[in-house]
């Protein structure tokens, strides 16, 4: 005989229908049933930064070896740094602004500052010719050695991505997610393009590849760069490579690596992981010298 708590069940504890499938839409709703690989919300919390960082570093990786990327040519340098015509019209109107209050400290400075600026214009054609020279000696025959490579930002990295594109070459941009609005340059090929969030996987894959490093004049980011690059050649931690600073006066202006050597906190050696250029020609001399290029 059946107990009477047995199966307790009865019309008053079953489930209507239209509970049942509110509870079954419910379900397919959930964020716990979505797929973790498209899971946004998952993947952007905090505990799964290791999962992104692998991300970052294996999608670039793939593209690399898809395009056929071999080496690189990486190139830094100043967002600052515009063409001839760009840097005349900034000295024009801080000079408009500065005739409507000539007392103006701020305005004045301003003026100086783009005047600065329009004298290192001249870089930004020697990058883009420097990077035609190394594109159109590099990438023939369906061979993709020695492929420019920059921040993917304004000025000098797009200097080196428009000399690529002027000669119909491949280039590489490996831009980063800032907390200002930053899009690419326009001038970088589109399947090379990448977008980072995190400045370690971005500086891994400046490295990875480089065949050398051209670091024209600019400021706190290419020092960075540059400063990460000459450590991981003191200490052996890369492979080893030019550096070449081009434009030594702006270069000794900004440090003095002698002083560093004379204090006895680098050796002398250390030195020679610096070299300097003053023309596209002879920054891609050092290179082709160095990696035996006809």
């Amino acid at each position: 005989m059946t107990s009477p708590n047995e199966f307790s069940l009865d019309a008053h504890h079953e489930q209507l229908p239209e509970e049942v499938e509110k509870n079954r839409q419910a379900i397919l709703g959930s964020p716990s049933y979505v797929l973790a690989e498209k899971d946004v919300l998952f993947l952007a919390e905090p505990e799964m930064r290791p999962v992104r960082m692998q991300l970052e570093l294996q999608k670039t990786e793939q593209a690399m070896v898809r395009e056929g990327v071999d080496s690189t040519v990486v190139v830094f340098g100043g967002t600052q740094i515009v063409p001839q015509h760009e840097a005349e019209s900034r000295v024009k109107l801080a000079k408009l602004e500065l005739e409507g209050d000539p007392d103006n400290e701020r305005l004045q400075r301003a003026v100086l500052r783009a005047e600065k600026q329009l004298g290192k214009a001249r870089y930004y054609d020697e990058c883009r010719e420097f990077a035609r020279i190394v594109s159109s000696t590099c990438q023939i025959d369906g061979k993709c050695e020695f492929v420019v490579t920059t921040g993917g930002g304004p000025g000098i990295m797009e200097a080196a991505n428009r000399g690529a594109f002027d000669v119909g070459a491949k280039s590489i941009g490996l831009n980063i997610e800032l907390p200002h609005e930053q899009e690419p340059n326009p001038y970088i090929t589109p399947s090379l393009c990448f977008q980072f969030h995190y400045f370690a996987m971005r500086k891994f894959h400046f490295i990875l590849r480089a065949a050398a490093l051209v670091v024209f004049p600019g400021g706190y980011g290419t020092l960075d760069e540059l400063f990460n690059t000459l450590c991981l050649r003191q200490t052996g931690r890369m492979q080893a490579i030019p550096i070449i600073l081009y434009g030594r006066e702006y270069w000794e202006g900004v440090m003095n690596l002698q002083t560093l050597a004379d204090e006895g906190v680098i050796a002398d050696e250390h030195l020679d992981l610096v070299s300097y250029a003053e023309t596209p020609e002879e920054a891609w001399k050092i290179i082709s010298t160095y990696h035996g290029v006809d």
